[in-house]
């Protein structure tokens, strides 16, 4: 068995469930059911992951799962600090435009 996929995001989860389950490609999700032992148990602990049964599945599910991947690569990406390249501020990952002169971020 090999765990394919996890996230906090439950939606995001059950996408790559949805595509898995059309391709009937065999998987398995732990603490599923774990989301109400947070505070009792590490969120890492208690976060859902996807695993496949068989590992001969594996080429063919992680291009499904690639995409999802990938997008949270560029989530991850883009919650950094940046500095403005008009002013030379330092601002908050939150901030699509600088707070001290409003140029938008590059």
């Amino acid at each position: 068995m090999k765990k394919l996929f996890t996230s906090q995001d439950a939606f995001e989860l059950q996408a790559v469930r949805t595509e898995l389950d059309a391709l009937s490609i065999p998987y398995m999700v732990k603490n599923e059911f774990a989301s109400g032992a947070i505070g009792e148990l590490p969120w890492q602990d208690s976060q859902q992951e996807v695993w496949l049964v068989d590992d001969s599945w594996y080429a063919r599910a992680s291009k499904v799962i690639e995409p999802f991947i990938q997008k949270s690569n560029d989530k991850a990406v883009s919650s950094e600090d940046w500095i403005c390249g008009e002013c030379s501020e330092q601002n908050g990952a939150a901030f699509d435009v600088c707070w001290q002169c409003g140029a938008e971020k590059k």
